[in-house]
């Protein structure tokens, strides 16, 4: 093997070294293989070292030897398996060098290290690319990636890619943006918004949030962003976006909110521009009555009162329907007993199954219990008997006695203007629908007990 010198420092470094012949018969290896393969030296040397390759891994090593012996190549460096003395196999890096020439060695000098441990490492990453490549090829989200660059006035963005969701939502591609800052992308004006808000994360090295406004050839207008800070050796290199479009959501909540300006505004109308003259129109009509008997002030005077049910309901119904903010906790009991005390009951008689507490809005659902007891005596006559209960562990029920709703029609009940009562306004159902709505609660109409109609109420939070 040479010098002295060189001996020893073979045979004490880590790396492995291994002489073989041109037909693989191993005719040296260092004492390091036994610390990395578990063999000693001299049960190795006569072997061929292809029976212990990996069977996938041998003609790479036989076509390594051959390139050597073949050509003016000195050196080729490849990776296989190699069997561990325990038989399990390990990651080798072999360095061959064909040194058949020199008299020291006289064969094919194979300098090998392991590296098991890379090898899982580069696994690890490959299986986290493959997920990376899977997000970005199928999450319906945009994601956008810009890169960071410190400048002196601040800093610099300039895009690096897109995925297809943000590529098929904006009609803009990689290629078009690439290198591309927000400014050369989408103008001076909105470039700049949009870079704002790039230096808002990048100072705060923390995620942010926002709703902005990006008009792009697609259509979409509106986007819910995310944006989140990669930071490589102490500084901000990277910043990930994540946007979704919500232009038809934005859309939808400003014609919602239109609507709700314009029902308050009629509201206010009825409120006041009508019911005003309404007082007046009353008032004058029970002076008229003192002074006169004429036959027909009593059809007045039932039309001006039927005109003030109507503008109540009326009201009632364009107020009551907003969702419950603050809810309270509500005794059945309580509520009931306050609400059938509001009604004219006559000789009908409620009864209240159990002590009950949950979670609503008292004055609303005054209005829904008052409405549903009406509702009853109307059509069940003033001997009815009313029963209010719970629905297992999801809701309310309000039943009477009387003769029920046919099916065919319960529905219908619940739209505005329906009523079977001559002196209806044929809002009280859709009250108790809108409040019941309002709270997150579902109405239906089934059979009670004893065949009258029962509203159900679920989907209540109770007060446990």
């Amino acid at each position: 093997m040479g010098s002295d010198f060189h001996r020893k420092l073979v045979e004490e470094s880590s790396d492995i070294a291994t002489i073989v012949d041109p037909d693989g018969t191993i005719t040296y290896v260092s004492p390091s293989v036994e610390e990395t393969l578990g063999y000693e030296p001299e049960e190795l040397v006569g072997e061929t070292g292809f029976e212990y390759q990996h069977p996938d891994d041998g003609e790479a090593v036989a076509d390594a030897i051959e390139r050597l012996q073949g050509t003016s190549s000195t050196t080729e460096i490849i990776e296989t398996r190699f069997r561990r003395g325990d038989g399990s196999w390990c990651w080798i890096e072999a360095t061959l060098q064909d040194r058949s020439e020199d008299e020291d060695i006289g064969g094919i000098l194979i300098s090998s290290r392991d590296i098991s441990e890379r090898k899982r490492q580069e696994r690890k990453h490959q299986a986290l690319a493959e997920e990376y490549r899977t997000l970005l090829g199928t999450v319906e989200d945009g994601i956008f990636f810009l890169a960071v660059e410190s400048m002196d006035a601040g800093y610099e963005f300039r895009f690096e890619r897109l995925n297809e969701a943000y590529e098929e939502q904006t009609g803009i591609t990689t290629e078009e943006v690439r290198g591309q800052t927000p400014t050369d992308v989408f103008g001076d004006d909105l470039g700049a918004d949009l870079e704002a808000n790039y230096h808002r994360c990048v100072k705060a090295r923390d995620p942010i949030r926002y709703q902005e406004e990006v008009p792009v050839e697609t259509g979409a207008r509106f986007w819910q962003t995310n944006l989140a800070p990669v930071v490589t050796d102490g500084e901000v290199s990277e910043v990930v976006g994540i946007t979704r479009n919500v232009t038809d959501q934005v859309k939808a909540e400003r014609k919602l909110r239109s609507q709700k300006e314009q029902l308050e505004e009629f509201a206010g109308v009825v409120s006041h521009d009508l019911r005003n003259p309404l007082n007046v129109a009353q008032g004058r009509a029970e002076l008229l009555g003192e002074e006169s008997d004429s036959p027909h002030l009593d059809p007045i005077v039932r039309s001006l009162d039927r005109m003030e049910e109507l503008v109540t309901d009326t009201l009632t119904l364009a107020r009551q329907g907003q969702v419950v903010a603050d809810m309270e906790s509500i005794d059945l009991v309580t509520l009931t007993g306050a609400c059938w005390k509001g009604v004219s009951t006559d000789d009908a008689h409620v009864e209240v199954d159990g002590e009950i507490t949950f979670y609503g809005d008292r004055s609303r659902l005054q209005h829904v219990f008052e409405n549903l007891f009406r509702n009853a005596i109307e059509h069940a006559g003033t001997d009815v008997t009313v029963r209010v209960g719970r629905v297992d562990d999801v809701g309310i029920y309000v039943e009477d006695t009387g003769p029920g709703i046919p099916e065919e029609v319960r529905d219908a009940v619940f739209e505005p203007g329906h009523t079977s009562a001559s002196d209806g306004t044929g809002f009280g159902l859709t009250i108790v629908k809108r409040i019941a709505e309002a709270h997150g609660w579902n109405v239906d109409i089934v059979d009670g007990t004893d065949g009258g109609a029962r509203f159900e109420f679920t989907e209540v939070e109770f007060d446990r």
